[in-house]
């Protein structure tokens, strides 16, 4: 079967990245979307058991960090583009193992863009997203709103990761001419994320009337974002975006961590059958992570005005979508959880 392109979704079993391969092989079934991820602790082909026997799917299981296997799917699928997901994403981890961050947003990224430029002999009809993080941007005051144009401020591992990655696709735009584009998202919300996340987490921890932990007084401010108003997002600056553009993606949506933390508990004690205010007891406030940026917010007035995307999800409908997906979903919470089905998937990979 010919395929009008060969997209290879790097981190597809992952959160955001399953959702976009559900979006890309279903709405596209004349390309050929190519899932390539490590299967890491965060990644799950599980999210990904309703698309696994379509035509034009296919499941790769390597580390982006192995250049000779990154090179040898460029080279079996033919790549001609490349939408960039695969990360180590979680802050407190950063804080704990920093080279772990370095190697697979890094060292990875490179591995990546070299065997794109290595494998495409010209750039026509070719691409290479790169899907970031608005904490590249550093923290905002009590105002303000994070543009394209702000000036990167990294404060922890994970964003100064990042922040790096952005740099080596940019210097790849203007040293070799690749084309690219960058979109910097929110936090992002909604079925399928791994449960060491604020929501799932708390979502579990209220089901089971175990604490809620709360770094510092909950003032910290952040915008969330449906996760698939970002994989719809993605599929827009895939097809529309201007090589070399940088387009942020926001929910619109700021909530600061305790009033996020209530609204769920209100939600939870209303799915559960509980008394109101049951939930918030379980609030506990604990000392502060390093570094812990204060507000993040972003402006994505250039994506809509010149793509024309535009969240469709509003919070409180989202949060009960979410809290309702996970209390509905309980095998796979713990099985996530468990290992169990990444070990299963490795060994059938590894045979």
């Amino acid at each position: 079967m010919t395929f009008q392109k060969n997209i290879l979704i790097t981190g597809g079993a992952g959160f955001i990245g399953s959702h976009l391969v559900r979006l890309m092989v279903n709405k596209y079934p004349d390309y050929r979307i190519i899932n390539l991820d490590a299967l890491t602790y965060a990644g799950n082909l599980e999210n990904l058991k309703d698309v696994e026997t379509k035509p034009n799917y296919a499941f790769e299981r390597v580390d982006i960090t192995k250049s000779d296997e990154v090179q040898a799917v460029f080279a079996k699928y033919d790549v001609d583009s490349v939408i960039h997901l695969a990360a180590e994403s979680h802050v407190d981890r950063s804080i704990t193992n920093p080279m772990a961050f370095v190697e697979t947003n890094v060292i990875g990224t490179v591995v990546l863009l070299n065997a794109a430029k290595n494998h495409w002999k010209d750039f026509d009809g070719k691409l290479f997203y790169h899907v970031s993080t608005d904490e590249v941007y550093g923290t905002l005051g009590p105002t303000g709103l994070f543009k394209e144009t702000t000036s990167y401020d990294p404060r922890s591992p994970y964003s100064a990761s990042k922040a790096s990655s952005d740099h080596f696709v940019r210097a790849y735009f203007h040293t070799y001419d690749m084309p690219v584009v960058l979109s910097n998202c929110s936090n992002n919300y909604g079925p399928y994320q791994f449960p060491e996340k604020l929501l799932p987490l708390f979502i579990n921890n209220i089901k089971h009337n175990k604490a809620l932990p709360v770094y510092g007084d909950g003032k910290y401010t952040r915008d969330w974002l449906w996760v698939e108003d970002h994989a719809a997002a993605i599929d827009v600056i895939f097809h529309k975006g201007i090589s070399g553009e940088t387009y942020n993606i926001g929910g619109n949506n700021e909530w600061t961590n305790i009033d996020l933390i209530y609204l769920l508990c209100d939600i939870m004690d209303d799915e559960l059958g509980r008394e109101k205010g049951t939930s918030k007891e379980l609030i506990t406030f604990v000392k502060d992570r390093p570094g812990h940026d204060k507000r993040y917010a972003i402006d994505a007035s250039k994506l809509k005005n010149e793509l024309g995307w535009g969240p469709s999800v509003k919070f409180p409908e989202g949060l009960i979508k979410t809290a309702r997906w996970y209390l509905n979903n309980v095998d796979w919470m713990e099985n996530v959880t468990s290992g169990a089905y990444q070990a299963y998937y490795k060994k059938q990979y590894d045979e």
